[in-house]
Order: structure tokens, then C-alpha cells, then sequence
């Protein structure tokens, strides 16, 4: 064979094949890894030779060859396959597996106009020479083969429309610190640069899409989530549509608010006209969503906010279902339904709630969020107003539709506006919260704009990254942490470019960070806890006070350093006021653990010297970047141990991590048995994240008789979150039994850019 059939090089040339080659290359990839048999690839290849097939082709079979033998009997062919796509990837970028020199890297990159050319005026050959010191691409046979499925699909840089890559993943890491710390003093930054290298390549810390793909790049915008608020009047509502056109086009995630815009048949110039109402204005915001493709991969996504007591509640909760015709639905927009005490208290004691439109009760809408008090005295004085158009509901039945609709579609959110309000780190008469964001995490301050120049507007951005939780050792490690996770993501706020001066303006002022945690349930299993049974409450008290207060003092050291963020004045920690004095005290009842840490001298000094960032936590699901790291997403339970996770990248298997030591201590989603226990846990760490949670409940209908879920169970689980002072629901998940294996990699949140 080796004398009769030719193969054709990378580079166009023509060898015999060596069938001992690609045999090496195998047991090379096999080195040091259990379970895993050269041979079995080498079967399962099937290659078929003939005369000229490309050395491409046949790599390209065996790496799917080793991908498909991935299974819970021999979870690290998950590992072979990935060294064997290293390989296949590094020969595309470089003609060779040995990466070139950085310098060399970096020039011909910038060069080439794929690489931001401040990277060769910020920094000289001999800083590169430095990087190269500490630069470890023996790193990159650590990845999982979903992980550098996903690396080549969505985070190297590369031409999509050739195919071509350009990189492989420790340049992307190292050039990421490098351009977030390159204006820092020249005495301490190459010390941030490889700390943080270090961080981000040993999955300590993972990074958002928006920074891992764009972050060295002459694209600057890194924001994950973009959170757009509309007036009730039409140029507020096009100056909205418009940055939502420039924000999804730069892979944002979208909020848009668009409570304030009244019902159908209000008065227009005192009765010359009568309001079209919400769905029109709703479908414009749709067709601004959809109208930019992001990478020409995928339209955007959004979620859209109102109240539970619009006067349009009832056509406005139905819009996302398939019953109806398309002139009544806005079925590509997801949607944030918002309640607050009064509403629940209605329900619970089996009362009324009354639907208004906002603009025939002034100052209502406005107390929704600022006063709870203030919005209880007028919600009842303009029930008794005989003169105010108004329409009356059993609280049950309209808990009920929204129930029903949120179990239909799975994607009827919820946000409890009173929570993230009481419970925030902004002082609600100065800056309420009136939305949250695409995947339900983000609690910020926004304002309408009046046209899109307008700089008075105010739309708010939150840059995220996590803390790997199954990488950690000790939570003492948290505190270098989240120092650098801290500096770095600041550092982005000033390097990013910003469209829209309402989002320049709001983020250099508020600077507002989200750093929450990916691999949970693996830290969970790792320690022998369980969602279910109250086990993990008191290590889950531990670990999210010792993230929050790292994160605390990060930027509260920062603001020593360089500064305040300029409307400190604004939140309720220039008052001296931390999560830990706002949370919902029903939290108590579920964990006795104590404060460990010395939250009184961190609040001393935050009074006397402020924090640069006035948020700094959120949990996202994280459903892309988990993969990177070969963690389980965010806060969640698996589905199994071995998840396959269909996205455009194909079908990619990837095992929980340390599988087989661990494989009796995972709590598999589908096996616990209520919401119970899951929910208690969001509670507990809800008490310390300064933001939000993307907090899901799921459903077994087989556990139930009939095999339906009934109504009153989701609403109890409603109320349960409630009580424990949760402020947003996220995805409701019904178990359909088809699909128990497979995962779909959701898409829909901005490509993974708001989840990380």
C-alpha cells in the first residue's frame, strides 16, 4: 500500500501513506490515558484509502472515530479525541503542531489586520519574550473534545467564511490578559498578565464569549448583556429599536423594558386618536431582534419585560404560544412577567388583582419598583377611582394563565421587581431596577432614552466571567480570585468601544461587573452533597459569602487605587449597607451557618473609600464556557453523566467530571424529586449575589398522577421562591422523556454570550 497509494499533503504535496504514522499520531494522543485502546480507533476509523486522499481527511475521520467511542465505560476517549483535534487544529493554523514564537504570532497576526494592532504598540518584543517565559501550550491537551469543538466553532479567530483558523487556545488566553491589563503601570502589569493567564488557562476562571472571542481583536464591544428601557412615546420607542439593532448585531443578549407603553384604546392627544396597544410596538422590537445575524450564524435574542397588572396582561401572556394567528402572537421574543408582594398577597388570601394601563395611573408604575409602600397606597386608591378605565381578575385565574403559559412554552419568565429592588445594591429612589436581562441574571438601572443621541437615557451593560468551583481547593483561593477576575473585567469597561453614549455614559459610571460560578454540581458531588435533601445548604452558605465578599473587597481595593465609580453616591453601600443586612430572613430557616468572614471592617471600608464596581455578582447559566472548562453548567444538576449536546458545532459528548470516582454522588436532574431543595439553594445564594440568579424549575410529569403536573404545583414553587427572596425564574423544563439524553445547546441566549 505504501508504495502504490499516495495521500495529499496540507500543502499540496504527495507522500505514500504511512499507515505507521497515523499509528503513532493515535498512541501519542493516547499517552497516559485510561481505558482507551489504539487499535479500537483505528477499527472504528474505517478509512477508506484511495489515491490522493487528503492527510486532512483522514485525520478529520479518526478524530470522529475516537469522539463516538466516548461513553461511561470509557469517558477519556473524551481527552484522546481532543488531543487528536489539537493536533488537526494546530497543522490548519500553522502548517505544523509546534506553534510559532508569540512575537512572530502577534506581528503577522496584526499584520494581517485578525489581531488589534494596540497589542504591538502597547507592548515591545521583549514584553512578548517575557509571556513566552510562562506560556504553556502543553496546556491545550487538558481540553475535552467538546471543549475544542467549541473553541474552533465559536472562539478562535478565524475567516467563517473560508474556514480558516488562525490561532490556537493558549494565544487566545495569553493575548486576552494581555490586552485587558495593557494599560496598567509597566512595573505590575506583566504580574497581572500571567496571573490572570494562569487563571483562564487552568479554567480557575472562565471567560464570557463576547471577551473569549473578541478580546485581542479590532472588534471592541465584550458586554454580554445589554439592557434597553422604552417610554411611552414613539421616539423613545424607535431610539430603543435602534440600539437594539447596534447591540445584536455585536453578539449582545437582550432586555428591553417595555412596561411604560399603554394599553390598546387609550386616549392619544387628549382623544384625537386611540392606541394601537403593546403588540405592535412588541413585534417592532421583534423585528429589530431579528434583523441583524450574529457572526451570520443566528438572528438575536431578547427578552421583553411588563407588569403583571398591565391592562393587556391577558393577550400579552399568551403571545408566545402556537395556538392564535400570527396578527395576535410575538412568538421569537421571550418574555419577563413582573410581580411584586401586593400581587402574590392578592393571590394568597384569594383576592382581585386590577389591571391598569400605566398611563392612566400616574406614578404608579413608577413606584412598582421604587416604593413598595408607595405603590400598595396608590394601587388601592386607583382601584377605587370610579373614573379610571380598569378591568378586575380573580388573582388565581390570571396566576393561573401565567402558569400555564410559562409550563406551555417553558419561556414566560418571572421577576420579582420588589426583590431586586429591597434586596440590590442601588438606592431605589435614585436608581431603580426596572428589568433584567436576557437570561434573567442582571439587575441594573436604566432609563429611556428620547432618541438614540440622547445621553441623558440610561441603558446598562454587565460584563461577566465565573469562578470555576471544581477547580478550586480552599476558599481561601477565592481572594486572588477575585481580585484578577475583578481588575480584569474593570480593565474591559475602559478597553471596549460603546455605540450608544446612553450605554458609554450609564457603564463608565455604574462600572457594573456579574462574576458568578460554573461547576456546582460537581463541587457538590466532590463534597458528597445533594441538592435535594438540605445537605448543601451550609457549604453553599459558605462558599457564595466568601464570593461575594472577595468580590467586595476586590473593588473596594480597586476604588483605593483608581477610584470610586462615579455614581457610588447611588447605591446603598455608600450608605454603608451590604446584601448582607437586605436579604429575605426566611433564608434563616433553611441554614444555621453564621457570617465567617469580617464583613464590619469591609463596611467601614467601603464607606470611607467606595467600590469601583457597583455590582459584582450575578449567576448565569454558562451553559458554553462550562464546556471550555469540561464543567457542568452554572448552578445546575446534570441531566446525565454523560450530556450530548447538539448544537451547530454537531453532537458532542461530554462526561461530568471525575465520572468515575464521583458517578454515585452526582444528583441527576431527573432524579430529584421537587423543586424543594434546588430552590432553598438559589435562596441561600441569593442572599449574598448583589444581582440576580438564572434559576430554573423542572418538572417530571411521570411523578405525578395522571402523569400531568398540576397547576398548583408550579404555582407553590412560585410562591417558594418568593418566600426565600429569589428575584428571577428563568427556563420552566418539563421532562418529555424523548429527549432525556440529549441537551440542545440554547442558542437563543445570544450564542452563550449571556451565558457564559
Amino acid at each position: 500500500m505504501k508504495n502504490n497509494l499516495f495521500v495529499t499533503k496540507r500543502n499540496g504535496e504527495k507522500e505514500s501513506i504511512d499507515l505507521e504514522k497515523i499509528h503513532r499520531v493515535i498512541a501519542w494522543a493516547a499517552a497516559g490515558l485510561e481505558d482507551v485502546s489504539v487499535s479500537q480507533v483505528e477499527l472504528k476509523s474505517h478509512i477508506q484509502f484511495y489515491d490522493g486522499i487528503k492527510t486532512e481527511d483522514i485525520h478529520e475521520t479518526i478524530i470522529k472515530a475516537a469522539a463516538d467511542l466516548i461513553s461511561e465505560e470509557t469517558p477519556d476517549y473524551q481527552y484522546l479525541s481532543a488531543r487528536l483535534a489539537v493536533f488537526h487544529l494546530r497543522k490548519k493554523a500553522y502548517g505544523q503542531f509546534e506553534p510559532p514564537k508569540l512575537y512572530d504570532h502577534v506581528v503577522k497576526l496584526v499584520e494581517a489586520g485578525k489581531y488589534d494592532q494596540h497589542l504591538l504598540v502597547d507592548y515591545d518584543e521583549s514584553d512578548f519574550e517575557h509571556m513566552s517565559l510562562f506560556l504553556d501550550h502543553t496546556r491545550d491537551l487538558n481540553f475535552s473534545y467538546a471543549a475544542i469543538k467549541q473553541l474552533e466553532g465559536k472562539y478562535l479567530v478565524q475567516n467563517r467564511v473560508n474556514g480558516e483558523i488562525y490561532e490556537s487556545a493558549q494565544f487566545l488566553y495569553i493575548l486576552v490578559a494581555a490586552c485587558l491589563f495593557a494599560k496598567y503601570p509597566k512595573a505590575t502589569r506583566l504580574g497581572y498578565v500571567e496571573g490572570f493567564y494562569h487563571a483562564i488557562s487552568t479554567f480557575k476562571l472562565s471567560l464570557p464569549t463576547p471577551i473569549m472571542a473578541g478580546v485581542r481583536t479590532p472588534t471592541r464591544q465584550f458586554s454580554s448583556c445589554v439592557l434597553i428601557e422604552c417610554d411611552d412615546s414613539l421616539d423613545s420607542i424607535n431610539a430603543a429599536s435602534s440600539a437594539i439593532v447596534k447591540y445584536v448585531s455585536q453578539r449582545a443578549g437582550i432586555g428591553v423594558n417595555a412596561g411604560r407603553i399603554r394599553a390598546l384604546g387609550s386616549a392619544i392627544r387628549n382623544g384625537e386618536a386611540f392606541h394601537t396597544g403593546c403588540i405592535p410596538f412588541y413585534k417592532h422590537f421583534q423585528t429589530a431582534v431579528k434583523s441583524c445575524s450574529q457572526g451570520g450564524v443566528r438572528g438575536g435574542a431578547a427578552t421583553l419585560f411588563y407588569p403583571l397588572w398591565h391592562l393587556e396582561v391577558e393577550s400579552l401572556l399568551v403571545l408566545k404560544n402556537n395556538r392564535g394567528v400570527e396578527e395576535n402572537r410575538v412568538r421569537h421574543l421571550d418574555y419577563g412577567v413582573q410581580f411584586n408582594k401586593v400581587m402574590y398577597q392578592r393571590l394568597i388570601k384569594g383576592g382581585y388583582i386590577t389591571l391598569f394601563s400605566p398611563s392612566d395611573v400616574p406614578g404608579l408604575y413608577d413606584a412598582f419598583f421604587e416604593d413598595q409602600d408607595k405603590f400598595e397606597q396608590l394601587y388601592v386608591q386607583y382601584e377605587n377611582d370610579e373614573s379610571i378605565r380598569k378591568k378586575r381578575i380573580k388573582a388565581i385565574e390570571l396566576f393561573t394563565l401565567f402558569a400555564q403559559e410559562r409550563a406551555s412554552t417553558g419561556r414566560i419568565y418571572l421577576q420579582n421587581v420588589d426583590h431586586c429592588n429591597t434586596h440590590s445594591p442601588f438606592d431605589p429612589s435614585k436608581a431603580p431596577i426596572r428589568q433584567s436581562n436576557l437570561c434573567l441574571e442582571i439587575a441594573l438601572p436604566t432609563k429611556p432614552m428620547k432618541d438614540v443621541n440622547d445621553e441623558s437615557g440610561e441603558i446598562a451593560l454587565c460584563t461577566l466571567s465565573a469562578f470555576n468551583l471544581g477547580a478550586i481547593d480552599s476558599l481561601d483561593e477565592l481572594e486572588g480570585l477575585a481580585d484578577l477576575a475583578v481588575r480584569a473585567l474593570d480593565s474591559l469597561l475602559d478597553y471596549q468601544d460603546y455605540p450608544i453614549p446612553a450605554a458609554k455614559n450609564a457603564s463608565l459610571a455604574r462600572r457594573t461587573l456579574g462574576i458568578g460560578v460554573i461547576n456546582y454540581a460537581y463541587y457538590l458531588a466532590k463534597n458528597g452533597l445533594y441538592y435535594s435533601n438540605g445537605s448543601a445548604n451550609n457549604l453553599t452558605h459558605r462558599t457564595f459569602e466568601a464570593i461575594q465578599y472577595y468580590l467586595l473587597k476586590a473593588t473596594n481595593l480597586l476604588a483605593k487605587e483608581q477610584g470610586a465609580c462615579p455614581k457610588f453616591n447611588e447605591t446603598r453601600l455608600s450608605q454603608g449597607i451590604l446584601p448582607i443586612d437586605t436579604y429575605k430572613k426566611t433564608v434563616d430557616d433553611i441554614t444555621g451557618e453564621p457570617l465567617h468572614l469580617d464583613w464590619e471592617s469591609l463596611r467601614a471600608s467601603i464607606k470611607e473609600f467606595g467600590v469601583r464596581n457597583s455590582t459584582v455578582s450575578a449567576l448565569m447559566p454558562s451553559e458554553t464556557s462550562s464546556q471550555i472548562s469540561n464543567a457542568t453548567n452554572g448552578i445546575e444538576p446534570p441531566r446525565g453523566l454523560i450530556s450530548i449536546k447538539a448544537s451547530k458545532d454537531g453532537v458532542l459528548k461530554q462526561v461530568v467530571p471525575e465520572y468515575k470516582k464521583l458517578k454515585q454522588n452526582y444528583e441527576l436532574l431527573w432524579s430529584i424529586p421537587n423543586n424543594q431543595g434546588y430552590l432553598e439553594l438559589v435562596g441561600i445564594m441569593q442572599k449574598f449575589i448583589d444581582q440576580t440568579i438564572s434559576a430554573n424549575t423542572n418538572y417530571d410529569p411521570s411523578k405525578f398522577v395522571g402523569g400531568k403536573v398540576p397547576i398548583k404545583q408550579v404555582l407553590k414553587d412560585i410562591l417558594t421562591a418568593y418566600k426565600l427572596g429569589i428575584k428571577t425564574m428563568y427556563y420552566h423544563n418539563t421532562r418529555d422523556g424523548a429527549s432525556d439524553d440529549v441537551e440542545v445547546e440554547d442558542d437563543d441566549c445570544a450564542g452563550g454570550a449571556c451565558k457564559i
